[in-house]
């Protein structure tokens, strides 16, 4: 079953004094990338929760949030009096004013409030965790969801190629008597004599260039490969990604030998069903 690379998960958890609310969202991506932001009391702790999305994720660009919001009497930031005093007298300097307006002015300059920087409570920590872990389940479920659609659209595109496949073999033999009529005719109007012998080793020559057996054979597994891996237990979207580059060459190669106008149409729309697969493969993990 594979997993999209795009998903949403959010968990919140009131304590006594804060309340703790955990966003993950993650788009497509090749490798793994994760932007972290976080209160700084906490960065900390930031590798080891980056450690934890990257286990459970794998693949992604991936937004992690963690706001703290605090609902109790904690307070964890105030006025750095003496700084701000200073402010206010170099101030009075510059211009005329009440205190009032100066202290307004001098509570936004650099340095005016200090924060204390205090270790994160244990208890804190591990529910923080366990808020992660909770929010990872959720954009996992997420990410299934979106897998599913992605899966059923896969088949059916896979579908279409494999029935347009079948419309090529049909019509094969058809082609390969055009090919010979055509090279049949274009000797009588030489209005020559050949050898007959010898012309029809080089016919066999020339038909053996444009047969395309083994590129049938070959493009049949590669499809069924592709089905096969798409319901497999895990989501490998680069494996997925080099089947389609191989079903690429074998319909390419196809159209190169075709020579024949109904089938060069046909592989025309199997490279439109593919070219759908590969948009999407890009949203698999």
């Amino acid at each position: 079953m594979i997993q999209s690379m795009t998903g949403f998960g959010k968990h919140v958890i009131q304590l006594p004094s804060k309340k703790i609310t955990i966003e993950l969202k993650s788009l497509n991506s090749k490798n793994l990338d994760i932007n972290a932001r976080m209160p700084p009391s906490y960065r900390e702790k930031e590798l080891e929760l980056r450690k934890t999305i990257a286990s459970s994720l794998q693949r992604g660009k991936i937004d992690f949030n963690l706001y703290v919001e605090i609902t109790g009497d904690a307070i964890s930031a105030g006025i750095n009096e003496g700084v701000v005093r200073r402010y206010m007298e170099q101030l009075r300097t510059i211009a005329e004013g009440e205190d009032l307006k100066l202290l307004e002015m001098a509570v936004r300059l650099p340095d005016a409030l200090k924060t204390d920087k205090a270790d994160i409570d244990e208890e804190e920590y591990m529910t923080i965790k366990q808020t992660l872990e909770l929010a990872l389940t959720e954009i996992n479920r997420f990410r299934t969801e979106e897998g599913k659609v992605l899966e059923e659209d896969f088949l059916v595109r896979i579908t279409a190629i494999n029935r347009l496949l079948d419309e090529v073999v049909k019509i094969d033999p058809d082609r390969l008597a055009t090919i010979r009529e055509r090279l049949d005719k274009a000797v009588a109007d030489l209005k020559t004599e050949v050898d007959a012998n010898r012309f029809e080793q080089e016919l066999i020559y020339y038909l053996e260039k444009y047969d395309i057996t083994e590129e049938k054979v070959r493009l049949k597994n590669h499809l069924d490969y592709f089905s096969n891996t798409l319901n497999s237990d895990d989501s490998n979207g680069k494996k997925l990604g080099f089947i389609c580059q191989e079903i690429g060459r074998e319909i390419n190669t196809i159209g190169s030998k075709a020579n024949f106008a109904p089938m060069q149409q046909l592989v025309v729309q199997m490279k439109d069903e593919l070219e759908k697969i590969k948009e999407q493969m890009l949203n698999v993990l």
